[in-house]
């Protein structure tokens, strides 16, 4: 069921994304409701599923986690049932914060993060190139992170202001 968006839906999920932890009433106040319509209007766009959670950015520097490295995965096979076997390997893997399915030469893109360059270099060797059907990978070290922008670009009105 598709879910018709107004301005005021696009302008509750531009300023969720920006702070999620604003309290409704202050949500209420940046975008002209009065709190119980905003309420209403945010378990709406919750139970449509276009607001799948709220979480915290955390500074992984500032845990001891130094490195972000990117790996491109290609496998042997890409049959549904292969991808699916190796997508369910990705999600036990708890230096894999993201990854993605691609087309073109890489079958997988994963961005992992650590905390120095021998846990990724032991992430590679022991679990991911080990790992069955895996053909090849391609690893990138990050050397600094330029933009986090968590979200989607949603101008105040919707996607025609953007």
């Amino acid at each position: 069921m598709a879910i018709e968006l107004d301005a005021t839906d696009w302008r509750i999920l531009k300023e969720l994304q920006a702070d999620g932890r604003m309290t409704n009433i202050a949500l209420a106040n940046r975008i002209g409701l009065s709190a119980p319509p905003c309420l209403r209007r945010v378990r709406a766009l919750e139970e449509a599923g276009l607001i799948s959670g709220y979480t915290a950015l955390i500074d992984e520097v500032a845990l001891g986690y130094a490195l972000t490295a990117f790996a491109m995965v290609r496998l042997h096979n890409q049959a549904e049932s292969d991808l699916r076997t190796f997508e369910n390997r990705i999600l036990a893997w708890p230096l894999v914060r993201e990854a993605y399915m691609l087309s073109g030469e890489s079958d997988f893109m994963l961005k992992c993060i650590a905390r120095d360059l021998p846990e990724f270099q032991n992430f590679v060797l022991d679990e991911l190139t080990s790992a069955p059907n895996v053909a090849s990978v391609k690893t990138f070290l990050t050397i600094r992170r330029t933009k986090r922008e968590p979200g989607v670009p949603i101008a105040a009105a919707g996607p025609d202001e953007t």
